[in-house]
């Protein structure tokens, strides 16, 4: 069995960055809207005023600060409040492949690898902007390479999952290299009118170049040591959106069609599922969480981070232990961890441990343990 590696990760970040203060803007006006064309119905009791968001509201609920968006004009529009995103030919590139490609570009460059070097595509994100073909198989055409691709789905541990199933390909001699590739819209499945959700998400794309521990040339690299995956359904996260929906003309639960959940029984079921899950996976190994010089956790919530690595640790985390991006990405779902990976590398020294994390819908959690080589 082939022992294998991480030898490169990339980040594509779009190009419009919004602020809590751009986006309460945008929601407010939307509410003093509602609340003054529905003002009589609401004196009757019929409805219920909505309630305006404030920065502060934002910022102490999630730790998000700012997040970046493939299009701004659109979610800012307070008679839209979704991101512009027009349909492209079926003959140009599409826009998760575009993205995907340009996180790509840079994985493969920090590994030292072309296109010939790799034999597999993977493109694990919480939401596919068509059932086929295959966004992985566009990307694999656009970089020109060889051999195989598939797209996958579990949500925000979709990349912890792609990094189990491409270990298992090139243990098993399968592939040499794999690249993994995590393009997140999540915008395009937030409903932006909810108080309670409309500041979680931003967009990004991630990607990570696997291989063989033998044909690693890279400067920075981590052997996978071990991963381990687990999932328990809920409801608690849920998106309905798919292609039975225009099988049911009664209309009921449109809402249901974005992104919508129970936060409360999230972070009350998931943290200690989370925290469980990455000790017994350490102990596993014979690591003590102690050891652990990195935790790259999944970037949803900083109150959820805080308790994850101290249900882990024992303690608060320090900074440095378990690093925040969700400040300026805010949740990119299952391009988090490996933003929080891509930027805070660099200063291990060989021979140290992290893992990175997610956790997410499903529920779905995934844990990889790296060492720097």
């Amino acid at each position: 069995m082939n022992k294998v590696v991480i030898s490169g990760t990339g980040l594509f970040t779009p190009p419009h960055a919004v602020s809590n203060e751009q986006l309460v803007v945008a929601f407010n006006s939307y509410v003093a809207a509602f609340n003054k064309e529905h003002q009589d119905a609401i004196a009757r009791g019929e409805l219920a005023a909505l309630a305006e968001s404030s920065a502060e509201f934002i910022e102490k609920a999630s730790g998000i600060k700012q997040r970046f968006l493939m299009n701004a004009s659109g979610v800012l529009d307070p008679a839209r409040m979704a991101p512009h995103l027009p349909e492209r030919s079926n003959d140009v590139l599409s826009v998760q492949a575009e993205m995907a490609v340009a996180a790509a570009t840079e994985a493969l460059a920090n590994a030292g690898k072309t296109a010939a070097d790799i034999d597999m595509v993977i493109v694990a994100c919480s939401n596919m902007q068509r059932p086929y073909p295959a966004v992985s198989i566009e990307v694999q055409q656009a970089l020109g390479i060889n051999g195989y691709a598939f797209d996958m789905n579990v949500a925000c541990s979709s990349a912890t999952f792609g990094i189990q199933t491409a270990v298992n390909a090139i243990a098993a001699g399968q592939a040499r290299a794999v690249l993994m590739v995590n393009p997140e819209i999540c915008s395009a499945h937030l409903n932006f009118r909810d108080r309670d959700s409309h500041f979680i998400f931003g967009d990004a794309c991630t990607a990570v170049v696997l291989e063989a521990a033998d044909t690693a040339t890279a400067a920075n690299v981590f052997d996978v040591v071990s991963c381990k995956l687990a999932t328990v359904f809920s409801n608690n996260i849920r998106n309905n959106f798919g292609f039975l929906n225009r099988c049911d003309e009664s209309g009921i639960g449109q809402l249901d069609k974005l992104f919508v959940q129970q936060g409360r029984k999230v972070f009350k079921e998931v943290c200690p599922m989370v925290g469980e899950h990455i000790v017994a996976h350490l102990h596993a190994n014979g690591i003590e969480p102690q050891g652990v010089k990195r935790f790259w956790l999944h970037q949803a919530n900083l109150s959820m981070n805080q308790l994850i690595a101290r249900r882990v640790l024992g303690r608060d985390a320090e900074g440095s232990e378990a690093p925040v991006i969700l400040d300026s990405y805010a949740n990119t779902s299952s391009a988090g961890s490996v933003i929080a990976l891509h930027l805070h590398h660099a200063d291990l020294q060989s021979g140290d441990i992290g893992v990175l994390s997610s956790f997410g819908a499903g529920y779905s959690v995934g844990s990889v343990i790296l060492r720097k080589r």
